[in-house]
């Protein structure tokens, strides 16, 4: 239906300029009839050999379109080629002969517009997958063009190398060469089992090109050479893809596959020239501004009645690549990934002058769940410029979408929680990354005052990996603080921004109190020790909890010997005292005795005089 009425529309233009031609020539008393069949006398075409010839070439159109089944790029390049055709024919003077020349090499570029099909399957194996669209570009535009590949045959194939045929020529590559390659490689593709199955293991390959100041307006084809290893062997020739891209380039740059008198004359032409997202960066989920900037190019005829329509590519989200083709299409969804909050993806704009650009603003949504990629937004294009009416144009956009990097760690462990200064201890603990996109570069750097700095690699952890922390820290100054260890996870993105989160754990560092002496004192024991465990090929974490135990019973043999010499001491002084007590009673029992009998003596004599007298 879309077809038929893009052919009424075009048989009306054609009938539209023939009676235009007509009346022209009949409102022209100069002209008779005679001269109106055939050329004029001086033997330039007139306005009937135009109509003619843009008949023939409508016609022929047409016909084309009915033998060939057209799609929608087909379409348009034979519309565009038509267009040309007609505008050429009606503003240049040439003679019939020159006019039947060109008509018959528009015939020809009609003919291979048509037995053209603009994505060619080139190989029994692999195939550009369906949601491949053809990308619109400008003039001096830096865009991203992704390739999505499927396996259309039943084995898996590995090791596979791609590479685009890049060319310094204008006419074959569009792009700027300004790298030496751009190859691209990846491990394996599953066989084919059904095409949904095919579809989500598609692989898609991301390039970044910059659209040549010099690049002519046209289709150009892209070629990609594909090798690969199909059940242990390499193919003995590269497979080819191709595909095509819509380049607009500056008026006086001319067109691509022409035959040479091509019309250089500007024409309206409407193109973006840029765009910005607020906030610059977006991640899945977020809602954001879009500013398009959209310029005429034409320097002489305005553009108006503009109709601009929003288009994002379906995207296949869920299923995955593991499992079953039936489990894959059971789980899978088929989503717009940006769409516009209002709900509606259409804007209008009066007119743009010639040369100027003018903005588009519109807020958009990035669907939550999306994968980390640039995803597509088309703009569609609908105006009317001079004479020529429902113009059409369209173009690509890619709008990078990001996800938050998330990961999270296992318990942290320390075998011993407590050493002494010179001692190490084992510290372990397991960081998974739990986000949608890869964690680069992986670090982890331990500081405190007590320890020696350290530090861990853990390199590229994918999404859903499990990276692995084992380090050993050695204490180098006692614990002045409550034990705090900080842990330090850094990593980068997918454009080289580090990230930083901490961790802590606690350790308890301490100052040895002793020598770490034999009991005879002259620290033999300890080289023996030492020279045992050298031979034994003893680990330092058992050599300290050795050491730490010795030193310990150590510790407390002392501090018995200790406490019991102090009893001892104790003890002896107590019996001292007693025997110091027992003798001071002893004498002043010998002095009572001493007194009594000196007592009982006086007595004795004082009776003996008495009895004398």
């Amino acid at each position: 239906m879309k077809t038929l009425k893009r052919l009424a529309f075009a048989l009306g233009m054609v009938l539209l300029l023939s009676m235009a031609y007509r009346s022209t020539a009949l409102a022209d008393p100069t002209i008779d009839s005679a001269t109106t069949t055939t050329t004029s006398d001086s033997g330039r075409i007139d306005d009937l050999n135009r109509s003619d010839a843009d008949a023939d070439l409508y016609h022929y159109m047409n016909s084309l379109m009915v033998q060939y089944e057209l799609n929608e790029v087909q379409y348009d390049r034979m519309q565009d080629l038509f267009n040309s055709a007609v505008y050429y024919i009606a503003n240049t003077d040439m003679t019939v002969a020159q006019l039947q020349s060109y008509v018959a090499s528009v015939k020809a570029d009609m003919v291979n517009v048509a037995s053209t099909d603009v994505t060619t399957i080139t190989s029994e194996f692999l195939a550009v997958a369906d949601n491949w669209s053809t990308p619109t570009v400008s003039y001096g535009q830096a865009v991203s063009i992704v390739l999505p590949i499927i396996n259309v045959g039943t084995e898996t194939l590995n090791d596979l190398v791609i590479e685009p045929e890049i060319s310094p020529d204008v006419k074959v590559w569009p792009f700027v060469p300004d790298k030496t390659g751009y190859v691209q490689t990846e491990p394996y593709i599953p066989g084919y089992v059904n095409d949904q199955y095919a579809f989500d293991n598609r692989r898609e390959f991301t390039y970044h090109f910059k659209v040549r100041d010099d690049v002519m307006t046209g289709y150009y084809e892209l070629k990609f050479k594909i090798s690969f290893r199909r059940a242990g062997v390499r193919a003995e020739e590269s497979t080819e893809l191709s595909v095509f891209v819509h380049t607009f380039g500056k008026p006086e740059s001319g067109y691509i596959g022409g035959n040479g008198n091509e019309d250089n004359t500007p024409k309206s032409r409407i193109i973006v020239t840029g765009y910005e997202t607020s906030p610059a960066q977006i991640f899945s989920g977020d809602t954001f501004n879009l500013t398009l900037h959209v310029q005429n190019t034409s320097q002489t005829t305005a553009v108006s009645n503009i109709l601009f329509e929003l288009v994002a590519a379906n995207e296949t989200v869920g299923g995955g690549g593991s499992g079953s083709g039936n489990n894959s299409a059971s789980t899978a969804e088929t989503v717009s990934p940006l769409l516009p909050t209002s709900g509606a993806n259409s804007l209008y704009v009066a007119r743009i002058a010639p040369g100027e650009t003018t903005d588009l603003n519109i807020e958009m949504s990035a669907k939550a769940g999306l994968s980390q990629k640039s995803y597509v937004l088309g703009l569609n294009m609908t105006y009317d410029s001079g004479t020529q009416f429902d113009l059409t144009g369209s173009t690509n956009i890619s709008i990078p979408i990001y996800q938050e990097a998330t990961f999270d760690t296992s318990t942290i462990e320390l075998a011993p929680a407590s050493i002494n200064v010179g001692s190490q201890t084992n510290l372990m603990f397991s960081i998974y990354n739990t986000g949608k996109t890869n964690l680069y570069n992986t670090q982890v750097t331990f500081e405190a005052d007590s320890i020696e700095n350290n530090m861990a690699f853990v390199g590229n952890l994918a999404s859903g990996a499990t990276g692995n922390v084992d380090v050993m820290l050695t204490g180098i100054a006692p614990t002045m603080d409550d034990g705090t260890i900080k842990i330090i996870i850094s990593y980068e993105d997918e454009s080289g921004n580090v990230s930083t989160e901490e961790r802590t754990a606690t350790l308890f560092v301490n100052e040895i109190m002793m020598d770490d002496m034999d009991m005879y004192g002259n620290g033999s024991g300890r080289r023996d020790l030492e020279e045992e465990e050298e031979s034994s090929g003893m680990s330092p974490l058992i050599r300290g909890l050795i050491i730490g135990a010795a030193a310990l019973v150590l510790g407390l043999v002392t501090a018995f010997f200790v406490i019991r010499s102090r009893k001892k001491k104790e003890k002896a002084l107590h019996e001292e005292d007693l025997k110091d007590l027992e003798e001071i009673r002893d004498l002043e029992e010998e002095q009572a005795e001493k007194e009594k009998n000196a007592e009982n003596k006086t007595d004795s004599e004082t009776e003996t005089d008495s009895d004398k007298d």
